[in-house]
């Protein structure tokens, strides 16, 4: 097993555990923002946990951005669908989508409300989700494929 294939293996197993945990703040973020319900210990560490996995998995996918073979700096890199995408659009909307993730769980820290604690993690955890699926899909291996 070479380097570049331990790093990709991890990164794309990883993705699941991320996806579990966004999945499930999300669901839990939504039922007590519509159900009116307190925010707790438990929503809070969901959503710190869903937070960490996914800075987590960037870490590792910067470790496979920079050993990748995907990943080229020349002259056509932008003119090569593929290249781009692994080079430039899938780190660019997982990056984003880690930024939604972060101020999603700093803002449910700074609001006092119950009710918009939830609000905010739903929301931006949502918008997160959809840009880390759209990334996915992107990638042409499908949402539930291993790369490859």
């Amino acid at each position: 097993m070479t380097l570049y294939s331990f790093f990709l293996h991890l990164h794309s197993g990883f993705r699941y555990i991320v996806m579990v945990l966004v999945l499930l703040a999300i669901l839990l973020s939504l039922a007590g923002w519509l159900g009116k319900r307190p925010y707790t210990k438990g929503n809070r560490l969901v959503n710190l946990f869903a937070m960490i996995s996914a800075h987590t998995q960037l870490l590792i996918g910067i470790v496979l951005y920079f050993i990748s073979p995907f990943v080229q700096f020349n002259s056509s890199t932008m003119k090569d669908p593929i290249t781009r995408y692994w080079t430039v659009e899938h780190i660019t909307m997982m990056i984003f989508a880690i930024v939604l993730i972060t101020i999603g769980h700093s803002r449910s820290k700074k609001l006092v409300l119950p009710e918009a604690k939830h609000r905010a993690v739903a929301i931006f955890y949502i918008l997160a989700l959809l840009v880390i699926a759209l990334a996915i899909v992107q990638s042409q291996r499908g949402l539930l494929g291993m790369s490859q």
